[in-house]
């Protein structure tokens, strides 16, 4: 039996436009999603057993099959290949931490494994994103990045076709964080191309929020490296708003990201695709961390309490 594991994600500078060039910083959390396969006889059968949103496995069960063909694909071997499928891990299935690209990168893990490929971080990097196509349609790259490697990454996607610009970032230490989920499954691709078509149509308004974007993540950069946590929560703060403006935010997001404010985070944005999925606080200190969670929690929202700079073991 092959075993494999993949990182859930939060993008802290810069989703949505990441897909456009612009510059990110994304960190992997300390949740990973798990998998495990086996050879068998015919077919390919996937027991999804992860704990999230109400529906998400259901919901993603057509793309996580075209995601598998695709990997199988990527990794030269046939289609037909026989397996089952165990998904689990402590990353619940939420919209927005990269589930599915942790999810693509347990299970090509598990693949090289249960196959003896003996296939390197790259290749099992190259082959997630693949994979991510079948949920994202046109992903940046930076989910599979982040849960194949882990860390602290500074992101830039290669428009021109060549290899994305990755770069390890350092942090003093992790930092506790709270993951807010709407329970609504969010559609990544739908979200992408809708954000595509209004800055076709609107460049003048969407033009210097990219461009803004751009200077937050730089200057969310700095901050992080520093270890001045105030300012990093600040920039989260103005992406927000950002993020509002392009119409990828909601009303549940809104909600969390000010119950969240209200209880002391230092900064809170939606993160991943909007419209549903997850947002994230910035909530240094377990005290301060379980303050903010539980307030989510009280007004009946799912949350996740992990943290951000977590190194590949």
């Amino acid at each position: 039996m092959g075993k494999g594991s993949g990182y859930g994600k939060v993008i802290l500078f810069g989703e949505h436009f990441v897909v456009h060039g612009v510059p990110g910083v994304v960190s992997a959390t300390d949740a990973k999603t798990d998998a495990e396969v086996k050879k068998t006889v015919q077919g390919i059968t996937i027991n999804d057993e992860r704990k999230g949103s109400k529906g998400y496995a259901e919901e993603k069960r057509l793309q996580q099959i075209e995601s598998i063909q695709r990997m199988l694909k990527a990794m030269d071997m046939p289609a037909d290949t026989a397996m089952s499928i165990w998904i689990g891990g402590n990353l619940p299935g939420f919209s927005g931490l990269g589930a599915s690209a942790a999810s693509s990168v347990a299970i090509a893990r598990a693949i090289t494994e249960e196959f003896s490929l003996d296939l390197p971080d790259e290749k099992i990097n190259a082959v997630a994103y693949e994979a991510e196509k079948a949920y994202a349609g046109n992903p940046s790259g930076i989910d599979n990045t982040a849960a194949t490697y882990g860390g602290l990454m500074w992101f830039r996607k290669n428009l021109q076709g060549g290899p994305d610009f990755v770069e390890r970032l350092g942090i003093i230490e992790p930092v506790e964080i709270v993951i807010g989920s709407t329970g609504k499954v969010a559609n990544t691709k739908a979200m992408v191309e809708g954000v595509a078509e209004r800055k076709k149509q609107n460049p003048q308004k969407y033009n210097p929020l990219f461009e803004r974007v751009g200077e937050i993540a730089v200057e969310g950069r700095k901050a992080l490296e520093a270890g001045d946590l105030k300012k990093v929560g600040e920039l989260m703060n103005e992406n927000h708003t950002i993020l509002q403006g392009i119409e990828v935010s909601s009303k549940e997001l809104d909600l969390l990201v000010d119950i969240a404010r209200k209880e002391g985070a230092l900064g809170a944005k939606l993160t991943g695709g909007g419209g549903g999925g997850c947002m994230v606080a910035l909530t240094p200190g377990v005290e301060l961390q379980e303050k903010v969670a539980s307030a989510m929690e009280k007004e009946g929202f799912q949350v996740l309490r992990t943290k951000v700079g977590v190194q590949k073991q």
